[in-house]
């Protein structure tokens, strides 16, 4: 018998021989490349492509910071700044007995509740590094614990208010390009993304924000006008006993203010055309009574106080704080400074200083966004003063008692009626003409007065499309999903942003290497159709010629 001098092979030594079977007799074959790469509908989760298509959308306000993917219906996460946020590791003061009565100490010095805050728009005395930090923590901690994203870098859409400092934005980009490695960084406006998540081009958005109520008019994505009515910060070197914390302060807020409503309610169109039926109990003249007003007390617990007690407050009282904030109708427009107008004469200046067509379209798409929006009854009340402020004084912005005067004079009225039923044009009238038989002609018929002939084939292209004519020239306010929302979709539509800033060319410049909007030639880049400010507005091929958008125009 002859025998093996070699080392004998067991079949599950290797994996091809386990494939193979036990009793397979052929050679092991090392694995190979495949011929072609093997392609999959869905993508790993570090694949490449997936940084592009799963860019993240942050908002960040002064209180409040969103964020979440591009696409999504609602932000993964959403941040309330506050002063655990300041805590290093290792500090258990919390869960001493006595911390939760320490917060006077805490707070000494500053304005109330500025703990509470990420910035303010004044910029001075703030700390910047200090802002950077904060936003730095709250991103790092959102992002590997609720966006379950891993190292690699992902682009970022950012959501800001348009009135925020150049200061605070540069502080933001470099946070988000240093840490992060964001290889782009791309600006979105707040009030557009809040018309284009209501489903409309244009509006009038009226933000009542954290520190001012900002009115902004959107016309074709496009920001036409701004204005801001802010509100005034208190100091104090030490808190009294009397004080109550800020948490207790906006627990009672959030649940119990309220608003009245106006004083005298504006008229409203019918929807039926035609005198309403009357009928005979109502052809006798009553008075009208006021309502009774609600004095019943509401029972309030309060616990950061020394000593703590219960207190009964008034429902009617419970209004004053949006009454005194957000109106003060005691006062005469003109006892206001620019910056602390009523919110109501606020947004009619803005749409009066509109031009007609732009107003026309803002006017009948009036959004509320921001958190003081949610306060019972104030939506409908800043709404009912604005129809108020329209009857009364029209859309003419010329007042005073010359144009008073001006209108009660008759001589003047007869001559401007007479002009108008013209058409602006003087016209010489002639006697009526009389034909060869005597027969007096009829007089020639005016252009204006000759009705336009009806288009048969425009008319039955919109019945087959259903065409529906846009609502204009009314007051009229429709609701919004909000900015993040509107940023979301933006960016999953891949729309391009009012400006995209690249990683490389702000690690170099910095924000001084921005131009202004009016200096970037758009021109080369990409052909443009709604201007330099608005929101179609493509990159630059030009790395050297880049701007900040509407944030820009501040240099």
């Amino acid at each position: 018998m002859s025998s093996n001098t070699g080392p004998t092979s067991l079949p599950h030594r290797t994996v091809s021989s386990i494939r193979a079977g036990a009793h397979s007799t052929t050679a092991p074959v090392p694995p190979q490349t495949p011929a072609r790469p093997i392609t999959s509908t869905f993508g790993s989760p570090s694949a490449s492509s997936r940084v592009d298509e799963d860019p993240i959308v942050i908002e960040i306000g002064s209180r409040k910071l969103r964020l979440g993917f591009a696409g999504d219906v609602a932000p993964k996460k959403i941040v309330a700044f506050s002063p655990d946020q300041l805590r290093r590791t290792g500090d258990f003061r919390v869960w001493e007995p006595d911390f939760a009565s320490q917060w006077r100490g805490r707070a000494s010095g500053k304005p109330w509740g500025a703990d509470h805050e990420l910035w303010k728009l004044d910029i001075r005395h703030q700390d910047l590094a200090l802002i950077g930090d904060k936003l730095e923590r709250e991103l790092r901690d959102a992002f590997f614990k609720y966006l379950l994203v891993d190292s690699r870098p992902r682009k970022v859409a950012l959501v800001l208010p348009p009135t925020i400092p150049i200061p605070l934005l540069s502080s933001t980009l470099d946070t988000i390009f240093h840490h992060f490695h964001a290889p782009a960084i791309s600006l979105l406006s707040s009030p557009v993304m809040t018309a284009f998540a209501a489903g409309t081009r244009s509006g009038l958005i009226i933000d009542l924000g954290w520190h001012e109520t900002t009115v902004t008019a959107v016309y074709e994505y496009r920001e036409w006008f701004k204005d801001a009515h802010a509100r005034a910060e208190h100091k104090e070197d030490r808190l009294r006993d009397e004080a109550l914390s800020f948490e207790e302060c906006e627990e009672v807020a959030t649940r119990m203010l309220w608003c009245k409503k106006s004083a005298r309610q504006p008229y409203r169109r019918p929807a039926e055309e035609g005198l309403p039926t009357v009928h005979e109990h109502e052809e006798e003249v009553e008075e009208e009574i006021p309502p009774t007003e609600d004095h019943s007390p509401m029972v309030i617990t309060l616990n950061s106080c020394k000593p703590p007690k219960t207190v009964e407050i008034p429902f009617l009282r419970l209004a004053e704080p949006c009454e005194t904030t957000f109106f003060d109708t005691r006062l005469s427009p003109s006892c206001f400074d620019d910056n602390e107008l009523p919110v109501h004469l606020l947004a009619y200046r803005a749409l009066l200083q509109l031009p007609l067509d732009v107003r026309a379209i803002c006017m009948s798409r009036i959004i509320f966004t921001g958190g003081c929006s949610h306060i019972l009854g104030l939506k409908g009340r800043i709404f009912d003063e604005v129809s108020i402020l329209a009857e009364e004084k029209g859309w003419d912005p010329v007042r005073g008692k010359g144009v008073e005067l001006y209108k009660t004079n008759l001589k003047l009225k007869r001559g401007n009626a007479r002009q108008a039923s013209n058409g602006g044009i003087p016209i010489v009238v002639q006697p009526d003409a009389t034909s060869s038989d005597g027969e007096a002609m009829e007089p020639p018929v005016k252009a204006a007065d000759v009705p336009q002939e009806v288009d048969q084939v425009e008319d039955l292209i919109k019945r087959e499309q259903n065409y529906k004519p846009s609502v204009q020239g009314l007051l009229r306010a429709i609701d919004s999903l909000g900015p993040w929302c509107g940023g979301s979709l933006a960016t999953q539509m891949k729309t391009p942003a009012l400006a995209t800033i690249d990683r490389d060319i702000w690690v170099q410049q910095g924000v001084n290497g921005a131009s202004r909007p009016s200096e970037v030639d758009v021109k080369t880049g990409q052909r443009q159709s709604m201007g330099p400010s608005g929101l179609m507005r493509g990159q630059v091929t030009q790395p050297n010629n880049w701007t900040l958008g509407v944030w820009g125009t501040l240099f």
